[in-house]
């Protein structure tokens, strides 16, 4: 389970965006909701879990031209570390 603390934005991060209860391809789609939503240059911090969204999301947020800082486990879950993990991602300037 996330706790408050997790959910509030690091230093120099602008919002957190919370999907781990989410499931593909949807997991994508708020993302890419937010990103548009995001100035030039601002960042972002997005909770994931599981195997398929760990996977997918980033390469789509690199696939669209923005910057993956950071993915780091918050929670591991086992063998195939799918727990939840924090996602730091800045939006490209153009």
């Amino acid at each position: 389970m996330v706790t408050r603390d997790e959910k509030t934005p690091g230093q120099g991060t602008n919002v957190v965006l919370d999907i781990t209860d989410e499931v593909c391809p949807l997991t994508f789609v708020r993302t890419k909701l937010l990103i548009e939503r995001m100035g030039p240059g601002e960042t972002a911090e997005v909770l994931l879990r599981g195997a398929e969204p760990l996977a997918n999301v980033p390469r789509a947020v690199v696939g669209l031209g923005h910057h993956v800082l950071e993915l780091a486990p918050l929670v591991e879950s086992g063998e195939g570390g799918t727990g939840i993990h924090r996602m730091r991602i800045r939006k490209s300037p153009g």
